[in-house]
């Protein structure tokens, strides 16, 4: 049986073609409440500024993005992002960021799928050490353990719910053997 969503690396001439769908996803996360640096209501427009950014950072080598999609229609359910630039004396480590799955598609393994395409993709890049952060007590949480990612801590107070209200963040890496 066929995988019904293919995950892939998009090339830095695609990024900036994906904003309206990557928009989507991020919106729908928000609403769905999500805390992932978004204040309600985000508009299209603050979205698409942001992936316009994300899109940029792909053309300057400093990030890479990949994408879920459904395979039947093409439709975009999924991201996460590979920060590579850091600090000069990090240059072996990236962030991971932003991994949204649209709500109409969780429960697929697209999340998992899409956290070791990341990691694949940071190895690929010389990349030994992974962080993130993510709300405490969530699905992510949850994915990121399931993984194989190692907790860290837990950060009381430290961002706020779409709606507002504050929410803890619970920290993660997983170290990466070299490619």
């Amino acid at each position: 049986m066929t995988d019904p969503f293919i995950i892939r690396t998009l090339a830095p001439q695609e990024a900036g073609e994906q904003v309206g769908a990557l928009s989507d996803v991020l919106i729908d996360c928000v609403e769905g409440g999500a805390s992932v640096s978004f204040m309600l209501p985000l508009t299209r427009d603050r979205a698409d500024a942001f992936w316009r950014g994300v899109a940029e950072g792909v053309v300057a080598g400093e990030r890479i993005l990949l994408i879920a999609q459904e395979r039947a229609s093409g439709q975009v359910v999924g991201t996460v992002q590979v920060i590579l630039k850091q600090p000069e004396n990090q240059p072996h480590r990236a962030d991971i960021a932003k991994m949204l799955v649209h709500r109409g598609f969780r429960k697929h393994g697209i999340g998992a799928a899409l956290m070791l395409a990341a990691e694949e993709a940071a190895r690929k890049a010389g990349k030994t050490v992974l962080v993130l952060d993510t709300v405490t007590g969530g699905d992510a949480e949850r994915l990121y353990e399931r993984v194989g990612w190692t907790k860290s801590g837990i950060i009381p107070n430290y961002a706020l719910w779409p709606q507002g209200g504050f929410c803890d963040t619970t920290v993660f890496y997983k170290l990466l053997a070299a490619a």
